[in-house]
């Protein structure tokens, strides 16, 4: 008799140099994911090892921090870690949580080709704020503040999503075969499409239908 497949366990790593934040934040995500592996660091150095060693499927990261300990904690620091763990681990998904996420601008080239889940949270909004980014984040979704989205440019490959969705009524596995790419890179291509246009999940409503309006009302489709 075959044993049914037990669902992977989840593994999240904090990245936070504030003890009071660390721990508030790791009951947040004990309470809302129970069954999670949930290890922590507070500083650069401490992330990149305890990435090396358990591969998280999430990983939430603050902005200012010390590369080491005794070192002074820094943006400079925080947005170097955040740069390196995109550009090794492409597919990560990642929750920025942040009182100073306006420095991500510095970032923009690099988010915009990030292939995992990518939202930011202010540490000054509510605890079901957070708790959305997680979840979006590990659902592959991209949501940016105001200045990074609008920053983004809206790359060709995006439009000729748009226009063999709506234009051509083609669904994913059509246009992957069309642009001669992945399915998976196409859903890719819809998260970035979503936060430029700023179109997030609702109850009750169609991703797909609020995207097309959003982009006839940005006149990107005739």
């Amino acid at each position: 008799m075959s044993q049914i497949p037990q669902p992977q366990k989840q593994t999240f790593l904090v990245v936070d140099d504030h003890t009071l934040v660390l721990d508030g934040t790791l009951g947040i995500l004990q309470q809302a994911y129970p069954d999670a592996d949930i290890v922590t660091a507070q500083t650069s150095q401490e992330a990149l090892n305890q990435m090396a060693q358990t591969n998280p499927d999430l990983v939430m990261v603050d902005l200012v921090m010390p590369d080491a300990i005794g070192e002074t904690a820094q943006a400079k620091s925080g947005l170097q870690l955040l740069k390196t763990l995109m550009e090794h681990y492409p597919k990560l998904n990642l929750v920025v949580q942040s009182a100073h996420v306006r420095t991500l601008v510095w970032l923009k080239p690099t988010i915009d080709n990030h292939l995992g889940g990518f939202t930011v949270v202010d540490k000054s909004q509510p605890v079901r704020d957070l708790l959305t980014m997680v979840d979006w984040a590990l659902r592959e979704r991209t949501y940016t503040p105001p200045e990074i989205r609008n920053g983004l440019q809206f790359k060709p490959a995006w439009m000729k999503v748009l226009q063999l969705a709506f234009q051509e009524s083609l669904q994913d596995t059509a246009i992957a075969k069309r642009m001669n790419v992945s399915e998976r890179t196409v859903q890719y291509y819809w998260t970035k499409i979503r936060d430029v246009l700023e179109v997030y999940p609702e109850d009750d409503k169609n991703l797909r239908i609020q995207t097309e309006v959003r982009a006839r009302e940005a006149g990107l489709l005739d």
